[in-house]
């Protein structure tokens, strides 16, 4: 296991290309980098010494525990406690609620000082800097990863995605291509998560694009085949830089070129 330093993280981010004034939407597995000194920490400290204060990071803080027993999100649970799981799951708190399987940098990302978090109860993202109010605030229920939501304004502020040894089914950007693309398979699904409605925990019921990944490696596969992507090895890891603006528009033309 190769050791790592935040220098050397901050040394790999400028050779991608990841500059001051930056906004990029950051996908990390800590453990894959090798035995990084400082942890967490020291991933967070170098994105934001890197961009500074006139850039942004965001990150997944995704709490999809908060879903339906029936959609297979507790499957430690027996099919007979599904009903004491909704009537006392907690509701959603962006300060409190932790995030599942999204890794230690971003369950540390979501309580770092001056980060601010979305109110999707499910699929919230966290957000430093310049653009981050802008990026976390009205995250719609029904518009998880569409036009409105932090990934739909990511791609308006023509910002980056970067991939820290993690693959292209952790790319959440490529949800904007899954509701901007048009394919016979596209449908719906109604959704439930506990949330504080006028001061009172409730199951809440809302109706959002049915969330599917199962094809995004091909997809990032594909793309890397016509577009430019900055890669570089950090530790024990490739990690990669891209435009997230390129990475959509590219998904959209393969999805409705190869979805059924």
């Amino acid at each position: 296991m190769k050791t790592v330093t935040k220098t050397q993280i901050k040394e790999a981010f400028i050779k991608l290309g990841l500059h001051s004034g930056d906004t990029v939407m950051v996908h990390t597995s800590l453990s894959s980098l090798g035995y990084v000194i400082g942890g967490a920490q020291a991933v967070i400290e170098a994105l934001i010494e890197t961009v500074g204060d006139e850039g942004t990071i965001m990150m997944p803080t995704q709490s999809w525990k908060n879903l339906d027993p029936e959609t297979g999100v507790h499957w430690d649970a027996d099919k007979e406690d599904w009903d004491i799981i909704r009537q006392n799951w907690p509701a959603y708190d962006k300060m409190i609620t932790p995030t599942n399987t999204m890794g230690a940098v971003a369950e540390m990302f979501r309580i770092w000082p001056g980060t601010l978090r979305s109110d999707h109860p499910a699929r919230s993202v966290a957000a430093w800097g310049k653009h981050a109010k802008y990026l976390t605030e009205n995250h719609d229920l029904s518009d998880i990863f569409g036009n409105s939501s932090p990934i739909g304004k990511l791609y308006e502020l023509d910002g980056y995605v970067l991939l820290m040894g993690v693959n292209y089914d952790k790319n959440t950007s490529i949800h904007l291509a899954d509701v901007r693309a048009d394919y016979p398979g596209k449908h719906n699904s109604i959704e439930h998560s506990a949330i504080m409605e006028n001061g009172e925990r409730i199951w809440k019921a809302y109706e959002t694009l049915f969330v599917d990944g199962e094809d995004f490696v091909d997809i990032g596969r594909a793309f890397e085949k016509e577009h430019s992507v900055e890669k570089d090895i950090l530790g024990n890891a490739e990690i990669r830089l891209m435009k997230q603006r390129e990475l959509v528009d590219f998904a959209v033309f393969w999805i409705e070129s190869n979805r059924k």
